[in-house]
């Protein structure tokens, strides 16, 4: 597993890098294929980065009319539910910046799952090229080392050949969907944003290859033609 890590002095610092990844993907992806596909990702974490990049440099800098936007997982619950991502992104970015609805694919976490999941993979070899191809994928990381909703021991760690997947957690009582590793590592580039103490200890089992480091699902996501990015600030970091 090939990867670069980047250690931010704070949370503010860490939303702050990751504006700038993601401001540099996108003029990447516009100068070289005229659109640019980022995946999305829940939680508290990436909030502040998607606040930033409504302020300036980047609300000007960002061909914000050439970005279309993706999800990496959600939960299935309607999309003004709280606990809905695409209800977060909307608030914190997509709504501030003006995007219209028909440059947002959201998973339909209010439909049925498994109609739901089979629909967005039809969506994102629809809009995401032939091979579904993100040309950016946002993600965090939990205490568990679940990333987007591929949590330890579910199904969707073995979806086959699918890109997109139904997970029951049991932990949470409750279904999502999830982009598979398979689709996450057709990613051009994958940028983890971690913050906080509690991720410490699973960020160090991984980037340091730890004992039962591969039973960790974030330890699955290495693009295959792609880069990989860990942007921690100094509390997820301090058990490396």
């Amino acid at each position: 597993m090939s990867f670069e890590i980047a250690v931010l002095p704070d949370p503010e610092s860490l939303a702050l890098a990751a504006a700038d990844e993601f401001a540099r993907s996108a003029a990447d992806a516009i100068r070289k294929r005229r659109l640019f596909r980022v995946a999305l990702s829940g939680g508290s974490t990436p909030r502040a980065l998607y606040r930033r990049l409504t302020r300036p440099p980047y609300r000007g800098a960002i061909a914000w009319d050439r970005v279309r936007f993706f999800w990496g997982d959600e939960r299935c619950v309607p999309p003004d539910s709280e606990r809905s991502n695409y209800r977060m992104a909307r608030k914190a970015l997509l709504d501030p910046l003006g995007i219209p609805p028909r440059h947002v694919f959201r998973m339909k976490g209010e439909e049925e799952p498994e109609a739901a999941a089979r629909a967005y993979e039809q969506t994102l070899r629809r809009h995401a090229g032939g091979f579904a191809r993100l040309d950016l994928v946002l993600l965090g990381l939990g205490e568990d080392g679940h990333t987007a909703s591929l949590f330890p021991g579910t199904a969707a760690l073995d979806p086959g050949r699918r890109l997109v997947a139904v997970n029951y957690v049991a932990k949470f009582s409750e279904w999502r969907i999830t982009l598979t590793c398979g689709a996450l590592n057709a990613a051009r580039r994958i940028v983890f944003v971690v913050s906080g103490t509690e991720k410490a200890r699973a960020a160090a089992r991984i980037l340091q290859k730890g004992p039962g480091w591969r039973e960790l699902p974030a330890s699955a996501v290495c693009p295959r033609r792609g880069s990989l990015l860990w942007l921690l600030d100094q509390a997820a970091a301090s058990k490396l």
